[in-house]
């Protein structure tokens, strides 16, 4: 049954080794490559396979290689009552194709087979546990994601007219050619809706329906990273207006999602939200021009994301199914393997010296603050630095400390070898891949000239945050709350101010209300009168008609038959 698992995971974690040493091998050097397959041709345009390798794009796939084989190993465990492990395992490496084939092509059309892919397999995967609610989230999910797929469409469609579809070659050009920047905006679309930024950022927590190992995938290296993935791609085609626009837009995402962890009680839900306030600093990193510090919070970021997810698995697992961090409490005592990497990874999360969150995020942070802005893009971001060390402090208090608050007779042991091993594995790379990444992506080092007080405004956030997590979790939000303001405005955050509502409610509640008018107006009202109904009633009743009409016809002819045979009896 579990051979399947094996089998993959070997497999995926080969082609790790194989493309992180070639990775390497291309930085070392410089080097790159452009492979072009030539399928047909259309009028004067090619439809060509394009394969690019370089640094960038073999060292993510290493990383999407080495996630995904240890999240199918860790499925092995996770897994197993689950009579279609296989076919669960078969949709995950399907994700994983997919990823690969949008991360080796510069061109749009290959693209989409890949951006796609995405979009399909994340639906099944997300409806993967049948129910209402999985399937309400997975078509969220699917039709947030098809807004930015037409937006790919439309580009595809727009750059017919420049002969080719390899980006790569028109990036010089697209700031000043209007032609060309209406490709980069339809792009900016796309990334959005796959990225989750505001105001598509709703289905990102809906998407938590899926069990954790995709959960664990999807946040970390594939789906949500694949709209930054395609910015850092393009990122030379972008105007300086349309820069400002994506800079305010994922600085928003960034408070929003780090406000309504705060306020959020499912564990799944509470590191969503954290995927999606990182994913808001790499967009406004990438926007500031610093497409290269975005690719390194990228890889580190993906390394703690998808450990944080297999740690609350396990914590799911062994209690029974429950997410809501109010039950959970003195798991430090019953788990305290699963505890300790569960802690590692907040730690990197937050940016504590010396794990690899640390590198990547401080060094945005210190970027940001030399560059030319205003005072609320300097805010923005020093809140929302001091709002995730809130979340992931309030999270560890409630779920590690104190009294055990689910049921007196439980059995949490850590007995799933298969899972911590799997988490181990990650475990290493969280606190060494960030001094790592570091020396290799940037071997000059980078001058950070700042005063005293902007260098240590970092870790003045932290503590805050970290004060502000410890009066937060003490909070009880109950809706006997003396005043209604205060209840609305705690609704308010923590629904990610009402973006859910938006997404579902006003997408469907006039189109709902316009067919059940032509249902009742049209299918139940005159067209059932003058329609089909009308017609088989009609037809009833002439087919009626003519049978007393027959049967008439039939008693007349019989009386005629008895008629001659009496006359004819007469006559002999």
């Amino acid at each position: 049954m579990f051979s399947i698992c094996n089998i993959y995971s070997k497999i995926l974690f080969s082609l790790f080794m194989i493309f992180f040493i070639n990775s390497l091998y291309f930085l070392s050097y410089d080097f790159s490559l452009l492979i072009e397959f030539n399928l047909f041709m259309l009028n004067s345009s090619k439809i060509v396979m394009v394969v690019l390798l370089d640094m960038m794009s073999l060292l993510f796939m290493s990383f999407v290689f080495f996630i995904s084989s240890m999240v199918i190993y860790y499925s092995k465990e996770y897994m197993h009552s689950d009579l279609n492990i296989n076919r669960f395992i078969l949709l995950v490496v399907m994700f994983v194709i997919s990823m690969m084939l949008m991360i080796i092509s510069p061109n749009l059309i290959s693209i989409l087979l890949g951006w796609d892919g995405l979009g399909l397999v994340s639906y099944c995967l997300v409806i993967y546990y049948q129910n209402v609610n999985s399937f309400n989230a997975g078509m969220l999910t699917v039709l947030s994601n098809r807004i930015g797929d037409i937006g790919l469409l439309m580009a595809i469609a727009w750059m017919l007219n420049f002969g080719s579809w390899n980006f790569l070659f028109y990036l010089e050009i697209f700031k000043n050619d209007y032609n060309m920047m209406v490709i980069s905006y339809l792009v900016v679309l796309a990334a959005f809706t796959k990225s989750a930024q505001m105001p598509f950022s709703s289905w990102l927590p809906a998407a938590m329906a899926a069990p954790t190992p995709v959960s664990s995938l999807v946040h970390s290296s594939t789906l949500v990273t694949a709209g930054v993935y395609l910015l850092i791609r393009f990122n030379l085609a972008f105007s300086s207006f349309l820069m400002y626009f994506l800079l305010f837009i994922s600085s928003l995402t960034m408070f929003m999602s780090g406000l309504g962890a705060n306020f959020e009680y499912d564990l799944k839900k509470i590191i969503a939200l954290s995927t999606l306030s990182q994913l808001g600093l790499m967009m406004s990193i990438l926007s500031l021009g610093s497409y290269n510090l975005a690719f390194f919070h990228l890889l580190t970021h993906a390394l703690f994301k998808a450990l944080l997810f297999m740690c609350a698995g396990n914590i799911i697992h062994n209690m029974n199914n429950c997410q809501d961090i109010r039950f959970m409490g003195g798991l430090i005592n019953h788990l305290p393997l699963t505890c300790t990497f569960f802690n590692i990874c907040n730690f990197s999360l937050c940016g504590l010296p010396f794990l690899s969150g640390f590198y990547s995020k401080d060094l945005i942070v210190e970027v940001m603050s030399m560059n030319y802005l205003n005072l609320f893009i300097y805010v923005i971001f020093y809140i929302s630095i001091g709002l995730t060390v809130s979340y992931s402090f309030r999270l560890s208090y409630y779920s590690l400390t104190g009294n055990f608050n689910y049921l007196s007779l439980n059995c949490l042991v850590e007995k799933n070898n298969i899972m911590l091993k799997s988490m181990g594995g990650l475990v290493f790379t969280v606190i060494f891949s960030g001094s790592m990444l570091l020396w290799m992506m940037f071997p000059s080092p980078i001058f950070i000239c700042l005063p005293m007080v902007y260098k240590m405004m970092t870790f003045i956030m932290v503590m805050i945050g970290m004060f502000m997590g410890y009066e937060v979790s003490k909070f009880s939000l109950s809706f006997e709350m003396k005043s209604l303001n205060n209840l609305t405005l705690v609704s308010f955050f923590a629904l990610m101010w009402n973006l859910p509502i938006l997404s579902t409610l006003s997408m469907n509640f006039y189109p709902l209300l316009i067919s059940k008018m032509f249902y009742k107006n049209l299918d139940q009202g005159w067209l059932e009168y003058y329609g089909g109904q009308n017609l088989y009633n009609n037809m009833k009743k002439y087919t009626y008609i003519q049978l007393l009409s027959l049967n008439h016809l039939k008693i007349y002819f019989i009386m005629f038959v008895i008629w001659l045979m009496y006359l004819m009896f007469n006559m002999f």
